[in-house]
């Protein structure tokens, strides 16, 4: 065969493979039989061999993956992936339709399943399919590109040559989920707990081949920048997928007002459970785009999009104790031990009970007959005792005072529910310590896991955090114990060495100060850049900060006094760990330290391009107009955010005049 006709026919083969593909996989409508469809895959891995000249990373011949990793890069998101808000009847569905009603906007609405699984972006590039990253913190996820890729559904080429975004829901089939279980029962490994659990471990192996024997699956339900194809609506996009042969859910439907969506909830719950795959809810989106913009976003969710969860399941089992745990903070956290149940697709013994006050309150006791649920459909809880069950010499619980692990007196601070043990000491709290320093949103020592840090303070190798750092000096006794050899012990020291390149949001993440999540140690470490600033700021340095308060404020000023974080925060100094963060570049301008609030739908740029560049320039991007806006940027069809403005006695400014300003206007 001619050099020419080899490589034509591998673009032929190829092409052929990705249509069976999309029949097969999208359509469910085969064309060819699965020995047709070998032959052709036969013959392309063939002749790919033979012409390796033609190599290319898009052919299906590379779905069955193999690429291994060593860890996860992370990645920004160029806008922000935001969780919906939830609805849990028809007055909570009412009140949002309500709202949309009062903007003066249609009610037409999108209402489309919502599948229990990861959620994940993928972008296209030049008609390519480029990347996959999870949604993460909704600002930054990982890219998880070389797992994504093994999913037969999605294709690696469509007929846009522009960048272009798509989100959805990774996901695990019913069928793919309990066959895996069986596989892993057979090899006495521990089962998955529920399809989401296994799509999203899945997702997170390094191998991909893994993933690939996996069978997951994707739908895809929203089309980021599909304003900049022209398109006015969520349904005309959702059909532009579908054209482009991304696989949406065809169980969603147009509805006239939210009777209308009512009645279509009413009707997916009837056949819920015969559904292939498992889904959490349902989501109901305004249809219109341009009215989405004008609806706008909290900072955490759309405004323009609610999510209805389905009432938990209830069911009754017997409680048959209660233990305490202890975390990191010293918080000692009540849990009730069950008589095993299924609940919502899974096998539960355990559920958390809070705290003493929940206790009393709920009147729960030991051999109690008891209704239990799972909150959200994930956490189980305990919703009330069955008293009409209960035993004749049945007796109240008594909240221990002691520390179950180090036997220290429990602390009730005052205004908390909760007690705590605080005994820095305690074993409990120096592992789990140990264990959120390691975890993947803080230092991500993905090769230090929970287990393995409890192994290793058994042996008495890691005793606080500052050790961590100190394993490699224990190699030969490492490499002689169960399960380590010289390339998992070396894997383990590269992923702690590595780890002291995190920047000072996720060391700060990492450290366990009380009241600083994740999205407080980003901002803490954007505005302070080093750990030595941020050590010597007072009270008032840090409450001046957006979304940082004065509980906050103290308890970051209380951890920095303490001479044990101190001498830890040397130890991490002196063993290499990054200390600072990557200082955003400010651009002053007169939106420089403003709060400012978009509104209306621009014509030239997203409402989130725009928000990035005020961001650029030292801007507070809010959601709402208050008191303390300084300045409301309007496009078209501004509605009640200008007219509270205009109230307010609120600067104003068009979106011609604000492209002026940052240098973008076309005259």
């Amino acid at each position: 065969m001619k050099i020419e006709q080899a490589e034509q026919r591998i673009l032929d083969l190829r092409a052929i493979l990705d249509r069976l593909s999309y029949e097969y996989y999208v359509l469910d409508q085969p064309s060819a039989s699965d020995q047709e469809y070998d032959r052709y895959y036969q013959e392309l891995l063939a002749l790919e061999q033979e012409y390796p000249q033609f190599f290319d990373d898009h052919s299906p011949s590379q779905r069955v993956g193999g690429a291994v990793l060593d860890s996860f890069h992370k990645v920004e998101h160029k806008r922000m992936m935001l969780s919906l808000g939830n609805a849990y009847n028809l007055e909570d569905l009412r009140a949002f339709d309500q709202r949309v009603k009062q903007e003066g906007l249609t009610q037409e609405y999108v209402v489309e399943l919502k599948i229990d699984g990861l959620a994940m972006s993928i972008l296209y590039q030049n008609g390519r399919f480029c990347q996959a990253v999870t949604r993460g913190d909704g600002t930054v996820g990982e890219d998880v590109t070389h797992n994504v890729k093994t999913i037969k559904s999605i294709p690696m080429r469509i007929p846009i040559k522009e960048e272009v975004e798509f989100r959805g829901e990774v996901y695990m089939p019913k069928q793919s989920f309990e066959q895996l279980n069986e596989k892993r029962e057979k090899h006495g490994e521990e089962l998955f707990a529920n399809p989401r659990n296994a799509a999203a471990g899945s997702i997170r192996q390094l191998d991909s081949s893994i993933a690939a024997q996996r069978k997951l699956d994707a739908f895809w339900y929203y089309f980021v920048n599909a304003a900049e194809f022209g398109i006015q609506t969520h349904e005309a996009a959702m059909q532009k997928m579908d054209e482009c042969h991304i696989r949406t859910n065809q169980e969603r439907k147009v509805c006239k007002g939210i009777e209308e969506v009512w009645a279509y909830i009413q009707e997916i719950t009837e056949r819920r459970h015969q559904l292939l795959y498992e889904i959490d809810g349902i989501v109901i989106k305004l249809n219109n785009l341009a009215q989405q913009e004008r609806m706008g976003y909290t900072v955490k969710t759309p405004r323009w999009a609610i999510a209805y969860k389905f009432p938990a399941e209830e069911v009754e089992t017997k409680l048959l104790d209660i233990f305490l745990s202890v975390g990191r903070t010293g918080r000692i956290t009540p849990n009730a031990v069950l008589e095993p149940v299924r609940v919502a697709g899974t096998s539960v013994s355990a559920a958390t009970l809070h705290n003493e006050d929940m206790i009393k309150n709920k009147d729960i006791r030991i051999r109690d007959h008891v209704i239990i649920r799972k909150a959200g459909d994930i956490i189980p809880e305990v919703v009330r005792p069955l008293a009409e069950k209960r035993d004749k010499d049945s007796v109240p619980y008594q909240f221990p005072n002691i520390c179950p692990i180090c036997g220290s007196t429990l602390v009730r601070f005052v205004d908390e529910a909760s007690h705590y043990c605080i005994n820095q000491d305690c074993p409990a709290r120096v592992v789990e310590s140990m264990i959120h320093f390691a975890s993947r949103d803080a230092m991500d020592i993905d090769t230090l896991g929970d287990k393995k840090i409890e192994f290793f303070h058994q042996q008495g190798l890691l005793n606080t955090i500052e050790d961590i750092y100190h394993l490699k000096e224990h190699k030969e006794e490492i490499l002689t114990m169960e399960g380590f050899k010289e390339k998992s012990y070396q894997k383990m020291i590269d992923a702690i060495e590595s780890s002291k390149q995190r920047p000072l949001e996720d060391l700060l993440f990492g450290l366990g100060i009380r009241q600083v999540g994740k999205k407080a140690a980003r901002i803490i470490a954007k505005h302070f850049n080093t750990m030595d600033a941020l050590i010597a700021a007072g009270k008032d340095d840090l409450i001046k900060m957006k979304d940082i308060g004065e509980i906050t404020a103290l308890s970051i000023i209380a951890f920095f006094k303490e001479q044990k974080n101190q001498d830890l925060i040397q130890h991490l100094k002196d063993c290499g760990c990054r200390m600072d963060t990557e200082k955003e570049e400010i651009k002053e301008s007169l939106f420089t330290n403003k709060t400012i609030v978009l509104t209306g739908t621009l014509t030239r740029l997203t409402r989130n391009d725009a928000k990035a560049l005020l961001q650029q320039m030292g801007a507070n991007v809010s959601g709402s107009v208050s008191k303390k806006t300084d300045l409301v940027i309007y496009g078209e069809s501004a509605g009640s955010k200008l007219d509270k403005a205009n109230a307010l006695g609120i600067a104003l400014m068009d979106e011609d005049t604000f492209l002026k300003e940052v240098n973008m206007d076309e005259t």
